[in-house]
């Protein structure tokens, strides 16, 4: 699995994502704006609605923007063996269960998902409990992390 190819995927998906929120935004402006929406009484919140979606729209569109940005402007090194994973590093991962998954550790766009190869890769970020916690280890280190209470084991099984 190539880093430089999973970053074109996920660039490209930002892209998309990007693409929709204009539409929904625009789409919710207009529905805020038109003449139908304009209150008739003080119970007639239609277009007060419409106006917190468009708002809100207008938001996530400024959210993927920044996201796009920041992964356009993220230097792709090769890994570092003394520095450790840090943010740009693709990695696999094992649950105590044995289950791999692979991970992106990005600066922003966490949860996004791509795949490549037949091969699901997720992205996280720092600002993650295990994004964090993986920051510095190598390969083969194990990480541990509580979710929700529940304490999760993984190992490093692989980094690029």
């Amino acid at each position: 699995m190539n880093k430089q190819s999973v970053c074109q995927l996920i660039l490209q998906q930002l892209q998309d994502d990007l693409e929709i929120a204009v539409r929904a935004a625009k789409t919710a402006y207009e529905t805020a704006t038109h003449e139908e929406n304009i209150a008739e009484n003080k119970y007639d919140t239609l277009g007060l609605e419409a106006s917190y979606l468009a708002a809100g729209q207008a938001r996530r569109v400024e959210e993927i923007r920044l996201a796009l940005n920041l992964w356009q402007n993220l230097p792709l090194r090769p890994y570092d063996a003394r520095s450790g994973i840090q943010v740009g590093t693709l990695l696999g991962l094992e649950d105590a269960d044995g289950h791999e998954q692979w991970l992106f550790l990005g600066p922003d766009g966490a949860g996004l998902k791509v795949h490549v190869v037949g091969q699901l890769v997720t992205v996280i970020t720092p600002r993650s409990p295990l994004g964090n916690s993986l920051l510095g280890k190598f390969e083969e280190d194990e990480v541990e992390i509580v979710v929700a209470g529940t304490r999760q084991q993984f190992t490093v099984t692989e980094v690029r």
